[in-house]
Order: C-alpha cells, then sequence, then structure tokens
C-alpha cells in the first residue's frame, strides 16, 4: 500500500503545482494588470490567446493589402499602411485595448508596448533588468549559440571580440568586395536576359543570392559557390522554426524524433559540417587575411577572470550560423524594399541617381574614401527601414520585478516592443506616417526609440555598419545603371516570417540607363 500512497502524493502534487502555474499564477498577474489600468484579451489556460494568434496570422496573410492609382491609367500607389498584416494580433487587439495591453503566450504573460519613452527604458538598461528572451530551443538550430541568444558574461567576451571585426575602418576594407560581387551580379543578370535593353527580375530572389555571395567573399574569402549550400540550408531551416515560434513549446519536444525534428537536425548537422569544412580550408590564411572568419579565429579579449581568450571553433561555427542568416537576411530585405519603393517613387530615384553620378560618374563605383557622400541613399534606407523594418517588433523580459514608466512589472514578464506601430505613428512622424519621403532623415531625430530598426543601447546589432555599408553600394550601383519601374504583377503583401518580406517576391521591370 506504501507505493500507491507515495504515488498518490506525488499525483497530487504534480496537480497542484499544475493549478498554480496554468491558472493561479496566470489569475494573479491578470489581476495585477487591471488594478494598473491594464487590460487584454481573456487568458485562456495552458494555451493562453495562441490560437487566436494563429488565426489572425493565417487570416492577415490569405490576402493582399489594397493598394491606390493616381488614376486609371497612372501609376500604382503602394499602401504602406502595413501593420494589420505583419502583427495583426497587435493590430486587431491594439483597437479594443489600446497601445498598452497584455495577452498571453500559452501561460506566459506578454505586456504589448509600444510607448517609446517606456521603449527606451527597456532596450537601453545596462543593468540586466531586461534580457533577451530564452530562445524556444527549435530556434537555437538557426541562429547558433552566438550572441543572438548569449547573455552574462559569455555574451560580453563575445561581443567584444564581434566588435573588433565590424569596426567601420574593417567594413571599408570589405567595400572592394561588395562592390565586386555586385559588379558579377549586375552582368548575371544582363547575360541572363540577353542583352535586353528592358527585362523584369524578382529582385527578392535576387538580392538573397547578392547578399548570400557579399557574406561569402566577406566571411571566408571565398565565393558565393562555396558557400551556397549553408544558405540552402539556412534557408530550409528558417521555414520550420518560423513555423515553431507560433507553437507553444512543450519540454523534451524537440529530442523526439518527429518528421520535423529529423529534418531540423539534419540541416543543422549538414550546416555544422559545411562550416566546419570551409574553416578547415580557410585556417591556414587566416593570419594574412582580414575576412570576417579570420578576425573571428585570430581576435583575443580576456574573461571575467582576466585570462586571455579566443574563440573556440565550436564557438566560431555558432557566430558564422548567426552571421550567414541575419547577415544576409536583413540586408537583402533592406534592399528588396528600398527598391520596391524607389520604383514607385520616380522622383526620388531621379535623385538618387543623380546623387550617384556626382559621386562616382556615370561609369565609376563606390569606395572607402566617397561612402560617406551617399547622403540621400542613406536617407532612402533609412525611410526604407522605417516603413518595412527587418524585424516588426522586438521582444524582452523582466528578469525581476521592475518600474516601468507608471507600471509596475512582475518578473519574468515578458515585453513585446512594437516597432512597426512606433515606425508608422502619425503623432510621432505626422500625417503623411504612412508615405515614403526620406526627407525625414534629413535632421537628427528628437529621439533614440521612434526610430530603431538595428535595436537599441547594449544589445545594438553588431553587424549595423555592414548592413548599412553594403545597402549603399548596391542600390546606389543599381540606380546608376537602371531605372526601375514596379511590374503590373507585382502584388503587395508584406509578410513576416522570421524577417519582413514580400509574401509573392518583388518583380521590378529594370530599363538601362546607359
Amino acid at each position: 500500500m506504501q507505493p500507491l500512497i507515495i504515488l498518490f502524493i506525488l499525483i497530487i502534487l504534480i496537480l497542484l503545482k499544475l493549478t498554480h502555474t496554468i491558472l493561479w499564477v496566470p489569475w494573479r498577474i491578470q489581476r495585477h494588470f487591471k488594478n494598473q489600468g491594464i487590460l487584454g484579451p481573456t487568458y485562456r489556460p495552458i494555451f493562453g490567446n495562441t490560437a487566436q494568434i494563429r488565426l489572425l496570422y493565417a487570416q492577415a496573410q490569405s490576402k493582399p493589402i489594397q493598394n491606390e492609382q493616381d488614376d486609371e491609367d497612372g501609376p500604382m500607389v503602394l499602401n504602406h499602411d502595413i501593420s494589420h498584416r505583419v502583427m495583426p494580433f497587435y493590430h486587431h487587439w491594439l483597437a479594443q485595448y489600446g497601445k498598452t495591453f497584455l495577452y498571453w503566450f500559452g501561460p506566459r504573460p506578454m505586456l504589448a508596448i509600444a510607448d517609446y519613452q517606456m521603449i527606451k527604458e527597456v532596450l537601453i538598461n545596462k543593468s540586466g533588468l531586461f534580457r533577451k528572451l530564452k530562445y524556444n530551443p527549435l530556434a537555437k538550430v538557426l541562429f547558433g549559440e552566438g550572441l543572438v541568444g548569449l547573455e552574462g558574461h559569455n555574451w560580453a567576451f563575445h561581443r567584444r571580440i564581434a566588435n573588433q571585426a565590424f569596426t567601420m575602418e574593417r567594413v571599408k576594407s570589405w567595400i572592394p568586395d561588395i562592390v565586386a560581387s555586385t559588379k558579377k551580379t549586375l552582368t548575371e543578370w544582363e547575360e541572363t536576359k540577353g542583352g535586353e535593353e528592358e527585362f523584369e527580375l524578382d529582385v527578392h530572389q535576387e538580392l538573397h543570392t547578392l547578399s548570400a555571395d557579399i557574406i561569402s567573399r566577406t566571411a571566408f574569402g571565398s565565393s558565393y559557390e562555396e558557400g551556397k549550400r549553408i544558405f540552402q540550408l539556412q534557408e530550409q531551416q528558417m521555414n520550420l522554426v518560423s513555423l515553431a515560434l507560433r507553437s507553444i513549446y512543450i519540454p523534451g519536444f524537440r529530442f523526439l524524433p518527429t518528421t520535423k525534428n529529423k529534418e531540423r537536425w539534419r540541416l543543422d548537422k549538414e550546416t555544422r559540417d559545411s562550416i566546419k569544412l570551409l574553416i578547415s580550408r580557410n585556417k591556414d590564411s587566416t593570419k594574412t587575411q582580414s575576412n570576417l572568419l579570420s578576425l573571428f579565429m585570430s581576435a583575443t579579449d580576456y574573461d571575467e577572470d582576466g585570462k586571455e581568450r579566443r574563440l573556440s571553433i565550436d564557438e566560431v561555427v555558432e557566430e558564422c550560423k548567426t552571421f550567414y542568416f541575419a547577415g544576409k537576411d536583413t540586408t537583402a530585405n533592406l534592399l528588396t524594399w528600398a527598391l520596391i519603393l524607389l520604383s514607385t517613387n520616380q522622383e526620388w530615384q531621379n535623385k538618387a541617381r543623380d546623387e550617384v553620378f556626382r559621386v562616382c560618374g556615370v561609369h565609376g563605383f563606390p569606395t572607402a574614401d566617397n561612402i560617406n557622400d551617399f547622403k540621400l541613399i542613406n536617407m532612402i534606407l533609412n525611410e526604407t527601414l522605417r516603413l518595412y523594418p527587418p524585424a516588426v517588433m522586438m521582444k524582452r523580459r523582466a528578469s525581476k520585478e521592475v518600474k516601468l514608466g507608471n507600471l509596475t512589472i512582475p518578473a519574468e514578464t515578458q515585453l513585446y516592443l512594437a516597432m512597426t506601430d512606433v515606425h508608422h505613428d502619425v503623432n510621432i512622424w505626422g500625417e503623411d506616417a504612412n508615405k515614403f519621403n526620406p526627407l525625414r532623415f534629413s535632421e537628427p531625430r528628437k529621439h533614440p526609440a521612434i526610430f530603431f530598426p538595428f535595436s537599441l543601447g547594449p544589445r545594438v546589432c553588431v553587424g549595423q555598419n555592414m548592413a548599412m555599408v553594403e545597402s549603399r553600394i548596391v542600390l546606389a550601383m543599381i540606380v546608376q545603371k537602371y531605372m526601375l519601374v514596379l511590374s503590373p504583377t507585382y502584388v503587395h503583401a508584406p509578410m513576416q516570417l522570421l524577417t519582413l518580406q514580400p509574401q509573392y517576391g518583388a518583380p521590378i521591370l529594370f530599363r538601362k540607363v546607359y
């Protein structure tokens, strides 16, 4: 009888623990926020509001954004009011509960915030009160154990190493490689189209290929072909991870030999093996080269005990996984949206072209000496990042109970920082907030947290310099050579798939300028 009593007691304890976790704690937190005037959708045991979130995403992605036209035969005018499509649950609950509300991802509370003062407090805080969310374990296969997911002393060490690799001086040394990749791509476009004076391309795919080539050259000193397989693997992994992030993770699920898990394991192993092979091929020349791999392998810093340390091979692999994904996707999507915007704004396209002619001439190229002279190009890229940021939001969690603005935030509350809402807020940017107007960036911004596509504070994107320099070069070289017109087949359907991208591609007509 004694074993049965012990089993009975264990079952009672487990039930009490579950009741506390999935009923009592959510009820207490919901009441806590309600007493502070913060409302939101009703918590549902175990699953929270995830079912409604998935439904709203499915509904949003089932139909494109309705656009306008100047007149019956005039050019298409794109509607840049995108929040209802790229963060549909936020848009839906915003109308009901206001800009700050509480919702539930499973039994975890998520506080949605669009107040830029509060966002600044969260992102710039250096005390560790607001930390990155713990990874869904299924996402680690894509991002690796690199900078994006690390915390504490380990993150600080990796960050110092990465800072050495991504100084502006280093990035400028890669400009000839970026120009060479772009020249090769433009030549391939013309050869593929048989030298036609006008041709159509889906620039979304083409720019991902170009960005991959640039990352391969700057990371490994190799061509795109050598790193091509890694990008294909990461692309497949991204689709699986995106599905996982919209579902509640059940502890231990990643170890089950399901069809998707086995595919994740296969992709991860092949990715690691491919990166290690590239490291092996390049390790003998790391001392004489300034590519990203050699910098990661040779850079030294000091750990928390004051001992000199380098990244291990496995740590280098993890950072390579991160930069392969983040470096390619962020820049390729930024350039895609920039070309879409310029193809529907001929006046700004002409101004950009005139600037390139003024800085580089008709046949010249960007260099380390003239890269900072692309003022208009930079304004266009910033306005693109405002309207179509690479990530539509950012998330953090309170490591302990903390005061934020007028609110008291319980420990482990997650924060949804609604970047897209802030970037499109008419109270910040004016009544034309959903219009393309690069002149907004002709003067310094009045507050750092009204525009934060690369985050803010200690965890600001370490590759920001690289992304912006690469984007300036590629955009300048394209508008220098071609006039862009949006294809009549284009469907305006921005979609968040880890990064913000056009759901049905970006077909654009290219016409030679000279």
